[in-house]
């Protein structure tokens, strides 16, 4: 048996995500679906808590052929130890999918195998432009699972996107402005 781990924010999760899943899904038995910057939440980058990533990422993937583990994982802001900061917080896995350059270095420095594969329309399906449609009331929905639009609306995350983008006089809406 083949276990992978395939590592994003997921802010939130979006179409991209999910055909690559099913892509990594016809290379490994079971998934751990790492949900970086656990940690962060209620801003304009990382509106989501993990929570409720996790549910996204639950809900989204119930239906695939793949037994799938969503692991949150707390930013930790030292690389080199990263790696076994992310196999502390998973279940074991023999390989890791990522196309971010500095993930694959950490992980291959440590021993593990690495794939690379490309990303699904990558110009349309990225976090930034959900946000961002989000934010401007635009047509968000057709960028992600229908499960996802569905966690979205339960935790009234459009009025939260569209709020914590709202600019401020006094400062860029940071609590700590304040």
């Amino acid at each position: 048996m083949t276990r992978g781990f395939y590592i994003g924010r997921f802010q939130p999760f979006h179409e991209g995500h999910h055909a690559m899943v099913e892509r990594i899904g016809e290379e490994v038995d079971e998934l751990v679906v790492g949900i970086g910057s656990a940690d962060q939440s209620h801003t304009v980058r990382n509106p989501f808590t993990a929570g409720e990533r996790i549910m996204m990422i639950t809900k989204t993937l119930a239906d695939l052929d793949i037994i799938t583990y969503a692991v949150p994982i707390e930013d930790l802001n030292r690389n080199s130890v990263w790696v076994s900061h992310v196999q502390s917080m998973s279940p074991r896995f023999e390989v890791a999918f990522s196309n971010n350059p500095l993930v694959v270095r950490l992980f291959e420095e440590a021993g593990i195998e690495v794939r690379q594969s490309p990303m699904y329309r990558r110009e349309e399906f990225e976090g930034t432009e959900v946000r961002e449609r989000i934010a401007a009331d635009g047509d968000w929905e057709s960028l992600v699972p229908d499960a996802v639009v569905e966690v979205i609306d339960e935790i009234d995350g459009v009025e939260r996107i569209q709020q914590i983008t709202a600019s401020d006089a006094n400062g860029n809406g940071d609590p700590a402005d304040e």
